[in-house]
């Protein structure tokens, strides 16, 4: 193990001695500790809480993770294993968690996915041209209802698959069938099959109906499934297909913040979590004068300061009270609020640029602890202060809940998910794999660099940035 990571171990050992909780809900006393180690010791304590989610919601059996939970009759996603398989050395690393137990549950995890039926039969199958489906039945392992067949799901779980071929390099026959099957599995996706107009990728595939008839382009989550398709050896997509995909990027400026705009914020995190965009470039932001990440660090503070500014006057918005992203919310209902009549929405992708707005006053802790690694100086006392402000309703033994709305106090609707708390507001109940990952991963970037400095080891995504026109920085080396 590397020598800053031992010594990174051991300070999380003796940070969390100095954490001490509440007997019921085991919340962090912030009070009790030194400014500098409470940072530190609150960052741990996140991580280690939303790993536990991990760990207890991903199949023994078969690795597979819940898309949500807790949650009767929960279906598994396949995004979610992806940020599974990541957080599982990151716990060895932190000293959350055995070596030899994330091995046995990757190992199950991958020889899963080996297995499973691939096929275009519309039911009793798991995937096809190595694609899998967006969810998956958690104890079968087969498409769940009709659920398509998913190219960015299947690129956040090849993320995690990729991770783990370079995490695991002892050589034991454990470790070796773990990079084995890792490698199969990358090179067996037929990148190349889901592009169908030109060097874009489609959303994806349904056996009834065939291929989906939209494609990533712009800006959003897809930058890694374009790199992660650029850099396979055995169905690589097109050599246009980068260019195709930023060529209709949006450069604007949203409160004070000039950069490419993306309306939630998860779309400025995912690529983020895996690929260390600093100080390397393609064409077109090397045209900008900036790189990928100033580009999150710029959205970051834009969300933030529309917080602040609060147009719609929710409440609690401000400061150290902002993020919003795809998450739950209360119940699709109009309501009014401070005298005009307010549409809120359960699942749905919120946010705030200056291409649109969607803003029902619910607000995703994801969003701004997954900016952590970008703006550290903004995201953290924006976490530490919700915790201490909202606490157990938002912040439990498996981190922070989905989604809350201070502004939610309607207590004659019926609700869809979660629950009112008098006087604070409407929070969620349940924890979402694909906003939990974030989380844990990019506190990770944040203190240690850790996942990233795994994955520039990758040939792939060497090859696949590459073949986009990065250049510079770490690639240099």
């Amino acid at each position: 193990m590397p020598t800053s990571l031992v010594l990174l171990r051991l300070r999380s050992t003796v940070l969390a001695v100095l954490l001490l909780f509440d007997g019921a809900h085991g919340a962090l006393n912030a009070q009790l500790l030194e400014p500098m180690n409470n940072t530190e010791a609150l960052l741990n304590d996140i991580q280690k809480r939303t790993f536990a989610w991990f760990w207890e919601f991903s199949n023994d059996r078969n690795g597979l993770t819940l898309d949500r939970a807790p949650k009767e009759d929960a279906f598994a996603s396949i995004a979610a294993v992806g940020f599974a398989l990541t957080a599982f050395p990151v716990a060895v690393e932190r000293g959350f968690l055995k070596r030899n137990d994330a091995v046995s549950k990757t190992l199950a995890t991958l020889e899963f996915f080996k297995n499973s039926t691939q096929s275009e039969s519309a039911e009793n199958t798991s995937g096809y041209k190595g694609f899998y489906y967006h969810f998956l039945d958690p104890n079968t392992g087969q498409r769940f209802r009709q659920v398509e067949l998913s190219t960015i799901d299947t690129a956040l779980l090849m993320g995690g698959m990729l991770f783990c071929l370079e995490y695991y390099d002892r050589d034991t026959e454990l470790e070796s069938r773990i990079r084995e099957l890792a490698d199969f599995l990358y090179r067996r996706v037929e990148w190349d099959w889901a592009q169908v107009r030109g060097g874009l990728i489609s959303h994806g595939w349904k056996p009834e109906s065939g291929m989906l008839s939209h494609d990533y382009n712009g800006y959003n989550e897809a930058m890694l499934l374009y790199i992660l398709a650029l850099g396979s050896p055995t169905h690589p997509a097109r050599e246009d297909s980068w260019h195709s995909f930023v060529k209709t990027c949006q450069w604007n400026t949203f409160y004070g913040q000039p950069h490419v705009n993306f309306t939630p914020l998860f779309g400025h995190q995912y690529s983020h979590i895996w690929i260390d965009f600093s100080g390397i470039q393609d064409d077109y932001i090397k045209g900008q004068g900036i790189d990928w990440f100033e580009n999150s660090r710029r959205a970051t503070y834009a969300q933030r300061a529309y917080a602040m500014d609060n147009p719609m006057q929710w409440a609690d918005y401000g400061e150290n009270v902002w993020g919003l992203t795809a998450c739950d919310g209360p119940v699709n209902i109009e309501m009014e609020f401070n005298g005009e009549k307010r549409r809120f929405w359960t699942y749905t992708a919120r946010g705030a640029s200056a291409v649109s707005i969607r803003d029902d006053g619910t607000l995703a802790p994801t969003a701004a602890a997954s900016s952590v690694a970008f703006a550290p100086e903004i995201v953290i006392p924006c976490l530490s202060n919700m915790i201490q402000r909202y606490g157990n309703p938002l912040y439990n033994k498996y981190g922070f809940v989905d989604a809350f709305n201070p502004s939610f106090q309607f207590k004659t609707v019926p609700l869809r998910h979660g629950q009112l708390v008098e006087g604070k507001g409407w929070f969620d109940r349940e924890h979402l794999g694909i906003d939990q990952g974030p989380i844990l991963l990019m506190i990770e970037n944040h203190r240690s660099g850790f996942v990233w400095e795994v994955m520039k080891r990758s040939a792939y995504i060497r090859k696949g940035l590459e073949r986009a026109g990065f250049e510079g920085g770490w690639l240099n080396r």
